[in-house]
């Protein structure tokens, strides 16, 4: 363990199950017993205890969670990985059984793991795709009978990636116009690219924080294994029709911008929360019915059916999001709204519509919390879009205090994420080597000037969205 020690992001789980963050100091008590178990003087796995079922329905301040959460817990393991055979009748459910034969290959993976971190470490290092999902599967089958502990493992900076599609910049990322792929081919594999990339953020979720697993409780783990399976089967579903088109995943490059997001919040729990359900995977509600009415145009209901099965199912994801940072928000005594206002601040986010504010409020989000327009005049901007907007840097060393944790922030701007998805800029330090939570010490900050090359690829990258929405 470095040398240097640094505050740490722990949670405590209390009778309710409510999640709390606190900054521990290294001279006290609780520091030392909770370092012994975060494998410092000790390699002792955590025990793993099961909590008191959490209430149906979180409640912060007047503000409910997403009240579908208990019966979307108490759902079987979905085996309908694959939609019915492609027919003039156009199937608006997935089925057991048909389908794909490559889809349908080493169904049951015959691994010798038997921690869920483990299992999250081997996801996250499987670079074929589709095995993601059949292990994710498999995990979320073994983990709903009861046999399977959650142990602790390590994230990884990368998870793992076939060689194609090739990652370019997101200016590079050609639009349908520019491809063979048809329209809607182009647009389902844009949406394959972010259910990949969602199984893997899921994962990256169970496996990074792992090591608080006695703090957090495990039906945090429960319901974020869960996501990592819906995301599964999205991903397939994607893979079925692309093959069904006539198309592959990777015919096209695609970008890496999905997992910056990843990155930038593998310091704080509050973080995830905020940045990946409540604000990335919120984005896939906006987006859906539109994808739905575009696909649907260019007479495709087929794949018109499967994004909207995928939307329907996105809204339990942020669901969970808001949950869990409501029960953050209860126990540190905090107003949820504000505090996610805060993390859009400190993240540099700048929100715009349109918005599905009805998918939202069903997931919980309460609309004054991302939407300014009640409050203030509205910019109309592009579709389809989050915009980030170059605000000038904080001072060197200026702190800011992220899910209870003084970090010190860091000076960059990123780009924003392509096609219902994008990125948010960042609270990971770009140093490999230096803490989740805190920039390396002496770290210079970078210039206006070198900001201007990545205000430019955002622009580009705008413009790229704006094409690629008005051709398909």
């Amino acid at each position: 363990m470095n040398a240097r020690v640094q505050p740490l992001l722990i949670f405590q789980s209390t009778q309710s199950h409510v999640v709390s963050c606190v900054t521990l100091r290294s001279n006290s008590m609780v520091f030392r017993r909770v370092l012994n178990s975060f494998g410092g003087a000790s390699t002792a796995v955590p025990s793993v205890s099961t909590p008191p079922e959490p209430v149906a329905e979180t409640r912060v301040q007047g503000v409910s969670g997403w009240k579908g959460l208990e019966q979307w817990r108490r759902l079987p393991v979905e085996e309908r990985r694959v939609w019915g055979k492609n027919t003039p009748v156009v199937e608006n459910e997935p089925v057991l059984g048909g389908g794909l034969e490559f889809l349908r290959k080493n169904e049951t993976p015959d691994i010798n793991v038997h921690e869920l971190a483990k299992w999250g470490e081997l996801v996250l290092a499987t670079t074929d795709p589709l095995e993601k999902a059949l292990f994710t599967h498999q995990a979320f089958r073994l983990w709903k009978m009861g046999e399977m502990q959650i142990g602790v493992g390590v994230a990884p900076d990368n998870p793992g990636r076939p060689s194609k599609p090739q990652l370019v910049p997101p200016r590079e990322v050609p639009g349908p116009k520019d491809t063979d792929l048809t329209p809607s081919a182009h647009a389902m594999h844009n949406l394959a690219h972010i259910e990949l990339n969602a199984i893997d953020l899921a994962w990256d979720t169970l496996v990074r924080f792992s090591h608080a697993s006695d703090e957090l409780g495990r039906q945090f783990f429960a319901d974020f294994l869960h996501v990592a399976d819906d995301e599964s089967r999205h991903f397939r579903w994607c893979l079925q029709r692309l093959n069904e088109l006539g198309f592959s995943y990777g015919d096209i490059p695609a970008h890496n911008l999905l997992w910056k997001d990843c990155m930038r919040t593998s310091g704080s729990v509050k973080a995830r929360l905020a940045v990946i359900p409540m604000i990335q995977e919120a984005r896939g509600l906006d987006a859906s019915p539109r994808l739905v009415k575009r696909l649907s145009g260019l007479a495709d209901n087929r794949s018109a059916a499967i994004v909207r099965r995928i939307g329907e199912e996105e809204i339990a994801h942020v669901g969970v999001g808001v949950t869990w940072f409501l029960r953050v928000c209860e126990q540190l005594q905090i107003d949820p709204g504000v505090t996610f206002q805060e993390m859009i601040d400190e993240c540099n986010i700048e929100l715009h519509g349109p918005f599905n504010h009805t998918a939202r409020a069903r997931a919980g989000l309460q609309r004054e919390w991302y939407d300014k327009s009640e409050a203030e005049s509205s910019n109309s901007g592009p579709v389809d879009s989050t915009r980030y907007h170059c605000q000038s840097p904080p001072r060197e060393g200026s702190t800011t205090e992220v899910a209870g944790v003084k970090i010190l922030k860091e000076e960059s701007v990123d780009e924003s994420k392509k096609e219902a998805g994008d990125g948010s800029p960042s609270l990971h330090p770009s140093s490999k080597d230096a803490p989740t939570s805190l920039t390396t010490e002496g770290q210079n900050s970078r210039s206006t000037s070198s900001l201007l090359p990545e205000v430019y690829e955002r622009l580009a990258l705008l413009v790229a969205m704006e094409k690629d929405n008005a051709t398909v």
